[in-house]
């Protein structure tokens, strides 16, 4: 006859509900899994399924019940891990999204603005069409394959335990990624910004050649073309950088809560 004590069952239970924590903290923050088409219910199927699957694989969970004061303590540092793993990746997506407002108001195109179910804000149109496009090239890398690899390597290099992981320098590197959203998204502005600069010199040099030419009439179609040619040439090299991007999210997601 097998018998399970109450110490074993909880022990079982200890083992499944720290990885689920961190695993639906970091799919209720992360890009494409926090997406509001994504129906909550998938969100945390998906994360159930995920953690049966690897639960057996991961290292020895503490033997803390999580309905005592310190089990929930262990939870919440779960819940803050996760969260921090998926605004790393946010970062990057909200690097481009950045990136792409720069571009339309360059472009003229800053007045078209639409409301983003998904940020709750008004976002321009050649900005959600770039996140598409982002989107979509991190799929086809199996970026949401890279999602669970991560999350499998993130108990083994932040062990699920009473200690807390978090050190000043954890929050110090949110905080520099943080800053990159900046430099990141001027960089991916750049060719779209001196297309602009030497059109609009062009238009001043004109304006002062031929002052009869109204300007105002064929200044903005002229901006508009050249901003979406200057688009369409550099959408064939997005690539590389943004596949550079992800993986320094990726890298972020997984050795955030660690040591320098």
């Amino acid at each position: 006859m097998i018998s399970i004590t109450s110490a074993q069952l909880e022990l079982w239970i200890a083992s499944f509900v720290y990885p689920l924590t961190r695993i639906l903290a970091m799919a209720a923050t992360a890009p494409f899994l926090s997406n509001v088409g994504m129906p909550r219910r998938v969100r945390l199927i998906l994360g159930i399924s995920l953690t049966i699957v690897i639960a057996p694989i991961l290292p020895p969970m503490p033997a803390v019940t999580p309905n005592s004061g310190l089990g929930l303590w262990i939870l919440a540092q779960q819940i803050l891990i996760g969260i921090g793993m998926g605004f790393s990746m946010r970062i990057i997506f909200s690097a481009i999204d950045m990136g792409s407002a720069i571009m339309a108001f360059q472009m003229g195109l800053g007045f078209a603005n639409f409301y983003d179910p998904q940020n709750t804000s008004q976002t321009s149109v050649l900005s959600n069409l770039l996140t598409i496009i982002a989107t979509l090239l991190f799929l086809s890398m199996n970026g949401h394959l890279m999602y669970f690899a991560v999350l499998a390597q993130s108990f083994v290099a932040i062990p699920v335990s009473a200690d807390a992981p978090f050190t000043a320098s954890s929050w110090a590197l949110l905080a520099r990624m943080g800053g990159r959203i900046f430099s990141v998204g001027l960089l991916l502005a750049l060719p779209v910004i001196v297309v602009m600069m030497m059109t609009n010199i062009a238009l001043g040099i004109l304006n002062r050649v031929a002052p009869q030419l109204h300007l105002m009439a064929i200044g903005f179609p002229i901006t508009l073309s050249l901003g979406f040619i200057s688009v369409s040439m550099m959408s064939h090299y997005l690539a590389v950088p943004l596949e550079q991007l992800f993986n320094d999210g990726l890298n972020a997601m997984l050795y955030f809560a660690l040591p320098p």
